[in-house]
């Protein structure tokens, strides 16, 4: 069979990975602002090591595959990966946490499989769920928001924080889906009354509502930029919302937390906009991204309610990233000059 050259039509949206890549890293600034106005400098550096391993290990990899290093580095994929990551961690965790999650995410999560396009997990949350499940004490140490400790670290205790010559615990306190998640006897409205990281807040704690309120603005920025679908955002977030409506019990003490705690604490915005919508790990059509988003949604709240871990996209993400694929295979759209939509499986056959 001969090979055709194939021609028009095509359009194109004039849009490199490299320009999608700055924009979506130009979308989590008003999130990382509100992060390190709340929770100090210690999320730049954070970002900033992770960065600089993540394109280490990008450019080495490279490197052994004989590949053109400028020519993979100039995408910004790693950039993203390390950008993610490093917002995800505590912002005063030991520097080697950083270094080691983003070699993970890079040469394991991501080069292991091929490089960009063949990873069928989100990078960012593997490196994420390997040091969360690896060092549990470390990555469970946040710092409380700057209000409750008046005022953040100033950069000389930071840096004595982040590289081994001071104690964290002294800046750490429990985050607001902590202090639902592991409460027993003080109804909901008491309990805001008695913890300041609520009293203090409006609707999901001080500090963390903010965050959260940034990453759904650069969201919106991304929807905007038509850059990502609403069908897994809309999904996800819908779905943690509706659950946490018919699980609210009115506020008792045995309360898994309103919706609106559910919806702006923890890595909610962050997970709904700029994890579930990873073109590579997620699903390929409207209505598989639909069922993804879903599944992630309802995950975190079972794992949040009923789980080990208060904080839940990461697991979420990746266990439906395993069933990415099988949800592909039911959900293709219907091809042009068929009645019916087709399985990737029967494509196969052909």
């Amino acid at each position: 069979m001969s090979l055709m050259r194939i021609t028009s039509p095509h359009a194109h949206s004039g849009q490199s990975t490299a320009k999608v890549m700055l924009q979506v890293a130009a979308a989590t600034i008003p999130g990382i602002l509100a992060l390190v106005i709340y929770f100090g400098v210690g999320v730049l550096i954070n970002i900033a090591l992770c960065v600089a391993t993540a394109l280490v290990t990008e450019a080495a990899v490279m490197k052994l595959r004989n590949r053109p290093v400028g020519f993979y580095l100039k995408d910004y994929s790693a950039l993203v990966t390390a950008l993610l990551l490093g917002i995800a961690l505590p912002p005063y965790c030991a520097w080697w946490l950083p270094v080691l999650g983003a070699f993970v995410a890079i040469a394991l999560a991501k080069q292991l499989y091929g490089g960009m396009g063949y990873n069928p997990f989100n990078p960012a949350m593997v490196g994420y769920v390997v040091l969360l499940i690896s060092y549990p004490v470390e990555m469970t140490r946040w710092v409380a928001p700057a209000e409750l400790i008046h005022g953040t670290p100033d950069l000389k205790e930071t840096f004595a924080l982040i590289f081994g010559h001071m104690n964290v615990d002294g800046f750490t306190r429990a985050t607001p889906l902590e202090i639902v998640r592991h409460n027993e006897s003080t109804i909901l409205a008491q309990l805001y009354q008695m913890e300041p990281v609520f009293s203090q807040g409006n609707v999901a704690g001080i500090g963390w509502e903010m965050a959260n309120l940034g990453f759904l603005l650069g969201g919106l920025f991304l929807l905007y930029r038509r850059l990502i679908t609403w069908h897994a955002p809309v999904a996800m977030l819908a779905t943690l919302a509706i659950l946490s409506v018919v699980f609210y019990d009115g506020g008792s003490s045995l309360s898994e937390g309103s919706p609106l705690l559910h919806l702006f604490s923890g890595a909610t915005m962050l997970g709904a906009f700029f994890i579930v919508t990873d073109p590579v790990s997620g699903c390929t059509s409207n209505k598989g991204r639909l069922i993804f988003g879903a599944g992630v949604g309802l995950l975190v709240f079972v794992i949040r309610a009923w789980g080990a871990y208060p904080d839940a996209v990461a697991f979420a993400v990746l266990l439906m990233n395993f069933a990415a694929p099988f949800i592909d295979n039911y959900t293709l759209p219907r091809t042009y000059g068929h009645k019916a939509a087709r399985k990737a499986t029967d494509l196969e056959e052909q």
